[in-house]
């Protein structure tokens, strides 16, 4: 934390009055910019990015600027406030920011959620702002009382003198605002957590039990009009003509606009506007794949990995050894959905001088770039309401229903919601990028693996979705490679190359991104490795982690907790994976069985490093939605192609898990006193590569392509 803003007296008063608050702390999140740097040295101060405030009823209101997708931030971040703070947790409430630099995530120039980075990249700094708030006041009832700031406490929302008097934070709160920002401020000692650590209620449960939660999907504004968005049935499909003929004299059309995406149909339903579309009359080009399907694209991908890839690793050399063992293998994993059971939407209007967005979305930076460039005004004009998000696992930063809904506005001059149906959303949105790898290792005679070897083939997402930061000084595309050319295990040679390939077809961030698909290819060939060696799979990795000591850690917590190495119950395999990613370590056992030629999960067993977990419970519940979602994908998720377009259209041919096929989880966590680390996302990866090896040891038969569902098994 490089600032923490005390308001003049009359910018308080203006503030604490819009706030409707008493005491209003803006503090400064390590994302500085330099313009702010270069304000703080005009006399200006630092802008603040998030907000600490104490109203009049000693309610502590924390303005939180991450997105609230499930995830929890609307409870763990105010925790992180509210310890440092020694505020009554019963008495604190979460506000959702506004857009704007101040919220930006540290590290970037962006409002962005994702990437497992909410609680830590905050943690530091939220803690700071915390205590620095808590010294003011302690300073303000020093003055009061006329004693030794250190001679006082605080518990519960009050400062408390040596003889017991007692004043609330409300009642400091004037007072506190006129005091200096202290230099440097003591934290709480972990020891003394009171909040932190603790699996307190969310504090947007009841929102959502009892329905007052806004969804982006529930919310109307006046004068609103809906909208209708149809795609190219194929992909990168463009109109070639239409007619709106029949469409306008549909009940309650008032207007159907060509965009840039495709088609808006505007009425004053959305039923009606649905209904209207259906008497469009349009034609369509052939769109970028032309008539080709997805196994001339997989095709494509196997031709490609014979040319030279970029050197993404290379440690020893992989030449020929004597007297070592060989295996090889080629792996093709599928483009994936993001099937968010929420649909994407977005509320648009367009004013003379200003833009008001309504949306779930994890990108605000980008909702008001996207929005500006459309309506021809500056970044800074467009107010982005940010709302519950019903799902995002990164679909929810792609602009294309916020640029829909944009250009809708502006071109009927009323503010216009746009909901994509489920098919519109699957046929024509953004995928997780399909992939080709082949890899092949050895050991010796000892059993012990003396080398690694590895091409994937897959586009790059860091220049399709314009994060150009994750791209290497030497080219490689982080994203591309993760999860393999980060393979953990001590293996003294290893070689991963990749090569770009590009089909054109949209693509985006994807839970735990390319981890998601890497991950399966290294776990599952490092249990052939283990079967090459005649080793256990578990002991095999654990003799490989030396120098992993956190993700040793975790692998032994899950084997120990799964019972590695008791038998099981005829018809029951079991297998085991684990992943370092995100900043968090994970390890997973699955124990799986063969039901009606179908593979079912039986158990999974879960252990988790995420550093000090500040609600015990949630950083629980992500693990298991990460494990739920993965299975999802890994026994039934693949969006194929046929004539270059998409054939999966809602959740009946793209099946996501269902309750009753949903395995026992537990999940147990490291007990740590490091920094808090990424907790949505490192729980994907393992899933998948646990499940196919549980089925190995079942059926004897290796799997190198997903879904699950494509095969068929007997036990």
């Amino acid at each position: 934390m490089d600032a923490i803003e005390n308001p003049s007296r009359r910018d308080f008063l203006q503030r604490a009055t819009a706030a409707g608050g008493v005491l209003l702390l803006g503090f400064h999140l390590p994302s500085a910019t330099a313009a702010a740097a270069g304000e703080s040295g005009k006399g200006v101060g630092f802008k603040p990015n998030a907000f600490l405030r104490v109203g009049k009823d000693n309610v502590v209101t924390v303005i939180v600027g991450n997105s609230e997708m499930g995830q929890g931030v609307l409870t763990s971040l105010p925790q992180i406030v509210a310890e440092e703070l020694d505020a009554d947790w019963s008495k604190v409430r979460w506000e959702q920011s506004p857009a704007h630099t101040d919220y930006n995530r540290p590290g970037m120039q962006i409002m962005l959620t994702g990437g497992s980075s909410s609680v830590r990249s905050s943690w530091d700094a939220l803690r700071k702002a915390g205590a620095s708030a808590r010294a003011m006041l302690v300073a303000a009832a020093a003055q009061i009382w006329k004693v030794d700031p250190g001679t006082l406490r605080t518990d519960m929302s009050m400062v408390i003198g040596p003889d017991g008097k007692r004043l609330t934070y409300a009642e400091l709160a004037d007072k506190a605002a006129a005091m200096p920002v202290p230099a440097d401020v003591a934290l709480q000692s972990p020891k003394d957590f009171k909040i932190v650590g603790r699996s307190v209620k969310r504090l947007d449960t009841s929102a959502k039990v009892e329905g007052s939660a806004r969804f982006g999907i529930d919310v109307s504004v006046p004068g609103m009009l809906n909208a209708v968005v149809i795609n190219a049935p194929a992909v990168g499909g463009q109109v070639s003509r239409f007619s709106a003929d029949k469409a306008k004299t549909a009940p309650g059309v008032k207007a159907v606009v060509l965009i840039s995406g495709g088609v808006a149909v505007v009425a004053d339903t959305y039923w009606h506007a649905r209904k209207g579309s259906e008497l469009l009359d349009i034609e369509w080009d052939e769109g970028i794949l032309t008539s080709r399907s997805s196994d001339d694209l997989a095709a494509t991908l196997e031709q490609a990995a014979k040319l030279e890839g970029i050197a993404a690793r290379r440690e020893g050399d992989v030449g020929t050894f004597k007297g070592v063992r060989t295996i090889s293998a080629r792996y093709h994993l599928p483009y994936l959905a993001h099937a968010c059971m929420e649909p994407m939407n977005c509320i648009a209007w367009v004013k003379p001088h200003e833009v008001e967005v309504w949306t779930g979305t994890q990108a605000q930076t980008a909702v008001q770039e996207s929005a500006a460039a459309v309506a021809g005004v500056d970044p800074e004009q467009v107010k982005v309401h940010t709302l519950f998000l019903g799902g995002g696992f990164g679909r929810r930063a792609a602009q294309d229903f916020v640029i829909a809904a944009v250009e809708t506005s502006k071109a009927v001059g009323a503010p216009v919601k746009v909901i994509y149906s489920r098919e519109e959303d699957m046929r024509s949105g953004y995928y997780r990028p399909n992939s080709y790898t082949q890899i092949s290792g050895g050991v010796d005679a000892a059993g012990n693996p003396v080398m690694l070897q590895a091409k994937v083939v897959v586009p790059s997402l860091a220049e399709a979705t314009g994060f150009k930061r994750l791209i290497r000084p030497d080219g490689v595309d982080r994203v591309a490679v993760e999860g393999l050319a980060d393979i953990p295990y001590d293996i003294p040679n290893i070689k991963v190359d990749w090569v770009k390939h590009d089909f054109g077809v949209p693509i985006w961030f994807w839970r735990s991104v390319g981890a998601s698909h890497n991950t399966f290819v290294t776990e599952t060939f490092i249990d052939e490795l283990a079967v090459l060696a005649g080793k256990d799979p578990y002991r095999f990795r654990h003799g490989l982690l030396d120098k992993q000591p956190r993700l040793r850690a975790v692998l032994d917590l899950a084997a120990d907790k799964a019972g590695w190495g008791k038998p099981l119950p005829k018809g029951v395999g079991r297998g085991i994976a684990c992943v370092a990613v995100f900043g968090g370590w994970t390890a997973q056992v699955v124990e799986a069985s063969i039901e009606g030629g179908r593979p079912r999960a039986q158990r999974v067993v879960c252990a988790a490093d995420c550093g000090r977990a500040i609600n015990p419970e949630q950083v629980k519940a992500q693990m298991e939605s990460s494990i739920v979602f993965a299975l999802s994908a890994a026994l039934y998720g693949h969006i194929t192609f046929k004539g270059g377009k998409v054939e999966q259209g809602n959740f009946d041919d793209y099946p996501v898990l269902r309750m009753n096929e949903t395995p026992r989880i537990e999940v147990h966590l490291v007990a740590s006193e490091e920094k808090p680390g990424g907790v949505g996302e490192p729980g994907t990866p393992p899933t998948a590569p646990a499940l196919a090896n549980a089925l190995f040891q079942l059926t004897g038969k290796r799997i190198h392509a997903l879904p699950l569902s494509l095969h068929s098994f007997t036990a």
